[in-house]
C-alpha cells in the first residue's frame, strides 16, 4: 500500500474523530460465537445502536488498499498534490492564521 492512502485514511479518521464523530478501527470480521459483524473487539451492532434513528453518514476504507493515490491539481495555487488538501496552501493557511 502506498503510505499516501494510508496517511490519508488516517487524517480522515482523525478528522472525523476531533468532530466528535464515532469512529473504530481495527480488522473487520465475523464472531465465531454469533456471526456478528466485529471491528477488533466491538460488535458493529451494539456500537451502531448509539445512532440509532439518526441520519448517519458510513465510511469504510481499507488500510490494506493498494491503488495509486492520483495525482491532483489544486485549484488554487495550481501545484500537484497527492492526499486530502494541498500542503503548500495549507502551510500558507496555517502561516497567515499564525499558528
Amino acid at each position: 500500500m502506498t503510505s499516501y492512502h494510508r496517511a490519508s485514511v488516517r487524517e480522515l479518521s482523525s478528522t472525523a474523530y476531533e468532530l466528535g464523530s464515532g469512529v473504530v478501527e481495527g480488522r473487520l470480521h465475523r464472531s465465531a460465537e454469533d456471526g456478528c459483524w466485529m471491528v477488533a473487539e466491538i460488535k458493529l451492532n451494539e456500537w451502531l445502536t448509539q445512532y440509532d434513528g439518526q441520519e448517519i453518514v458510513l465510511i469504510v476504507s481499507s488500510l490494506e488498499d493498494d491503488r495509486p493515490m492520483p495525482l491532483k491539481v489544486c485549484r488554487t495555487c495550481g501545484d500537484r498534490y497527492r492526499g486530502v488538501e494541498c500542503p503548500r496552501c495549507r502551510e500558507a493557511r496555517i502561516r497567515l492564521r499564525g499558528r
